[in-house]
Order: C-alpha cells, then structure tokens, then sequence
C-alpha cells in the first residue's frame, strides 16, 4: 500500500494526471494560485458570441436580458450597422461591445478569406484596421470597445521567416484578447488577458454544457463561451437558445455559487485584485 501511494504522488508531480482531475479532486473555491472571487463565489463565467450576426440582435439578447446576463459581442462593423440601434440599446444596457475588426481577416488557408489572408498583412496593417473598427463601434454605439475577439482565433500576421503574433498589439491596445476553439477555463491568478481561453458553445446542448462548468468551477476557473448565432434549432456555428436558457438558470441561481458577466468586468476585477502587476 505504501508503494502504490507513493507512486501514485510521483505521477501526480510529474504530471500522470491530466491537471483537471486533479483539480476535481480537491474540489477547491479557488485558483490553484489561491486566487479569490468575490461574495465567495467559486468560479466566473462569461458568455461572448461574434460577429454581430443578425439572431444575436433579434433573438439572443432580448432572452439574456430576461435574466439580466450581460455578454461580450466581439463585432463586425457591416454587420453592426444592419441593426445599429439594436447595439446602442445593448451597449446602453451593460452587455460589452468588443472589436473584432473591420474584414475578420483569417488565414489565407480558408479559401473566403484569402482576399484578407493574415499571411499578407503586416502589424501595422492590422493596427489600421483595428483602429478604424474602433471608431465605427464608437460612431454606433458611443462606446469605447475594451474587448478584443481573435477572427478565427488565430493570432499571427505574415508568413515564413517573416511571421509575426500581433497579441503584444492587443495588449497595447485593449483590456483583453479572446481566442476561439481553446481546451480551458482561464486561471484569473495566471491568465494573460492579452490571449485569454474561449471554449466554443455553440452546437452544445446544456448537459454538455454544465459538464464543462463543473470543471472550471472545481478549478476556481474563468470560464468564457464563444458562440455565434444564436437561435432555435441546430446549424453550423449556432447556439441554441434552450442551452442559453437552462444556462442563464443555472449561472444565475446563488445556490451555484458562479459570477456570471461579461469580459471587460470580469477582466476589470481580476486586474484589480490578483497579485503582482501580471495582465
């Protein structure tokens, strides 16, 4: 027995088992850097979706508006403007406008963005656009975007020898940047707001759901859905309304101890109250 307990720590410290099992285990309210969230709340959630896509406006924040959920929206300028007055009013009432440029430039390996390839831009290209995103969001919205979304999240301009990662430019220029397609919650002790994890939401029913935020509430983790449109039934890169409704109940029954809000409040606090100067 005493051969087998020994064994069984070394492979912990040496990494034998995935690191959430290992937070389960201990079933902790905190970080694993002992970070604190506030009225002893045991994890953070956020919910963001992108590109300002039409059923966000028409159906998704009239339901999270029922249960008083504020989101981040990582917008597209065009998009925006097809109902502009729809994200004033979201803006004006607590949801966060984030920026996600002008033409969501992504690899030139998608065939629909090879007239805007990352391989073919240079950082001040990109400090171009995302400036001039800014101010469009500001023109409709008479918000300063905080917030940054990744286009496909992917976080390099150039190609070859050339290559360059933009994030030292997010972090210049906002509060945060959120990746898409990531495998975790964040750990707001460790985190780097300029590249933060968002795990995608879309196409999960809400027992899917609630099995990732079992994780990161064991974790004391921040955890950030990514979604995309947001409406009744299945399709490609949709969130269905039904898993946001049972969600919006879950996060926003005390008895479940999470905070739930959107990035820039979250980010705010944890800027605020973890140790060191870290962002």
């Amino acid at each position: 027995m005493e051969r087998i307990i020994s064994l069984l720590a070394i492979l912990s410290v040496l990494g034998g088992f995935p690191a959430q099992a290992q937070n389960i285990k201990t079933g902790s309210e905190k970080s694993a850097s002992g970070f604190q969230w506030p009225e002893g709340k045991k994890m953070a959630l956020s919910l963001s979706f992108d590109d300002a896509r039409l059923t966000q406006i028409d159906k998704g924040i009239p339901l999270l508006d029922q249960y008083n959920v504020k989101a981040t929206f990582y917008v597209s300028p065009k998009a925006m403007k097809q109902r502009a007055e729809g994200w004033r009013k979201a803006a004006a009432n607590g949801h966060d406008i984030g920026n996600h440029s002008m033409v969501h430039p992504c690899s030139g390996n998608f065939q629909w963005s090879r007239n805007r390839a990352l391989e073919d831009y240079t950082l001040k290209k990109m400090r171009r656009e995302l400036d001039s995103a800014s101010l469009v969001i500001m023109e409709v919205t008479g918000v300063k975007p905080h917030s940054f979304g990744y286009p496909c999240g992917q976080k390099f301009v150039g190609r070859g020898k050339k290559t360059k990662s933009y994030v030292p430019l997010i972090a210049a220029m906002f509060e945060t940047g959120r990746g898409w397609l990531d495998e975790a919650p964040n750990d707001p002790a460790y985190c780097d707001m300029a590249k933060l994890y968002g795990m995608e939401l879309d196409g999960k029913s809400f027992e899917e759901v609630l099995k990732i935020i079992e994780t990161a509430k064991n974790q004391g983790g921040w955890l950030i859905f990514a979604g995309h449109e947001m409406n009744d039934e299945q399709a490609h890169q949709t969130s269905l309304l039904s898993t946001l409704e049972a969600l919006c109940r879950y996060a926003t029954d005390p008895s479940n101890e999470i905070w739930i809000d959107n990035v820039h409040s979250i980010a705010s606090y944890i800027n605020k109250n973890r140790a060191g100067n870290i962002k």
